[in-house]
């Protein structure tokens, strides 16, 4: 048994999913009045990304139920003690982290969310699912909250808020991934300059698009 799968952080997560799905519909209706076009720019823009963030500022934006599973295999598979993400939203994917590190005996999990309200929300799920311990959330723009006190190393990186900061993220922590660190991107290829950096060999990095929605990325040195 694993504290993903049991009580009370499994019929939790079963509770969030749920009510993400049955957010769906204010979610489309949140893009209603703009192109593919114009979404497509909005998500690509490091300027404007913060209307389309808005716009979604109360409906959850959670990472799948594949990609939750697939973040606590990997964090449980080497053995996280130090992992960071940007982008909490509801906390669905920072209760998957936490849940590995308490199965690995514990250690730091440093989240952010640019949300008040999210930020809020997250906080409460991570004390319904007694995770708390485990999780600092630091509210704002990531490109702040993740510019010191950092841990020493870090074993995984999720990257999961807006996609034009995905490679200034990655630049704030990436000396502090260890050799042999996974970096989880949601929804990459809305981050072309992220893509070539992390698939690029003379980066330090092995990537592959894993299933519909994630790049996996594995630093080497």
């Amino acid at each position: 048994m694993t504290t993903l799968t049991t009580a009370p952080v499994a019929p939790l997560l079963e509770r969030l999913f749920a009510q993400a799905d049955a957010a769906l519909p204010a979610t489309r209706a949140a893009f209603a009045d703009l192109s593919e076009d114009e979404q497509a720019r909005l998500m690509r823009s490091k300027t404007d990304y913060v209307d389309l963030y808005r716009r979604l500022k109360d409906v959850p934006l959670p990472v799948s139920r594949e990609a939750g599973r697939l973040l606590y295999l990997l964090a449980r598979g080497c053995g996280a003690r130090s992992i960071v993400e940007f982008g909490a939203s509801f906390g669905i994917s920072t209760l998957h982290l936490a849940a590995a590190l308490r199965d690995n005996g514990g250690g730091r999990l440093i989240t952010t969310e640019f949300e008040p309200a999210k930020a809020a929300r997250a906080r409460e799920h991570l004390a319904a699912g007694g995770l708390s311990d485990l999780v600092e959330l630091r509210e704002g723009d990531a490109l702040e909250t993740l510019r010191e006190d950092l841990p020493q190393t870090i074993d995984l990186l999720l990257l999961d808020g807006a996609k034009a900061l995905y490679p200034d993220v990655l630049e704030r922590v990436e000396s502090r991934l260890r050799p042999g660190a996974f970096i989880v991107a949601d929804n990459a290829d809305h981050s072309p300059d992220y893509l070539a950096r992390v698939r690029s060999p003379a980066r330090g990095y092995l990537s592959v698009p894993f299933a519909a929605d994630i790049e996996l990325s594995v630093r080497l040195g």
